[in-house]
């Protein structure tokens, strides 16, 4: 069973969609017990970061993100869910986020040129920069699907992709059994699936 943690922000409807296309159980769930009994753990997440952290908060579901990364749960961030796991960003204003992955969340704008328009929205290719576990499967230059205005740097070592929009921006991340995708899988068609089904994988 895959938890997808509501905390009242994500598209979790085709994110279970998606689980479901692999052969996985996805259930939609609020319930920390619940979380914790899951195999696998995802945080998804759309809009502002400082409104998702404080309904994460508001909901008690910070302290189920803390729960499962340290029972050893595969943990998996998507889109602003990925951000969340860094220690703070700086979309309007500095935010403390869950601190569970070195590195800031900052904005495009200012750092890739000028004519590119933001968000980056469509798809764009992925750049292995480490052999993890979450693109074990998923070939360099393999294309995904972004929707971003931000993105997370000062990684180190735990960025596992980046992707080209004018600079080289942060992609994916793992460290441990935390990982991160700046992209949708749920929206990248066959790669998106092979990556979930590449983390489903690690429960067990």
């Amino acid at each position: 069973m895959v938890a997808i943690i509501d905390y009242g922000v994500g598209n979790l409807f085709s994110l279970k969609c998606s689980l479901a296309a692999i052969g996985e159980q996805g259930v939609i769930t609020s319930d920390r017990g619940e979380i914790l009994r899951a195999g696998c753990v995802i945080l998804p997440g759309v809009g502002a970061f400082a409104d998702a952290y404080q309904k994460l908060c508001d909901t008690g579901m910070d302290a189920a993100v803390y729960a499962a990364a340290d029972a050893g749960k595969p943990l998996l961030g998507i889109c602003l869910g990925m951000q969340l796991l860094f220690e703070r960003s700086w979309e309007y204003g500095e935010h403390r986020g869950l601190g569970l992955l070195k590195g800031e969340v900052v904005p495009m704008s200012g750092r890739i040129p000028g004519e590119l328009p933001i968000p980056q929205i469509g798809w764009n290719a992925l750049h292995k920069t480490k052999e993890g576990r979450l693109l074990s499967g998923t070939p360099e230059g393999t294309h995904v699907y972004f929707v971003h205005s931000y993105f997370a740097e000062g990684c180190g070592g735990a960025l596992a992709a980046s992707t080209d929009y004018g600079i080289e921006m942060a992609a994916a991340v793992e460290s441990g059994n935390v990982f991160g995708c700046q992209f949708h899988p749920e929206k990248s068609g066959n790669a998106g699936l092979d990556i979930l089904r590449a983390f489903c994988g690690m429960g067990g």
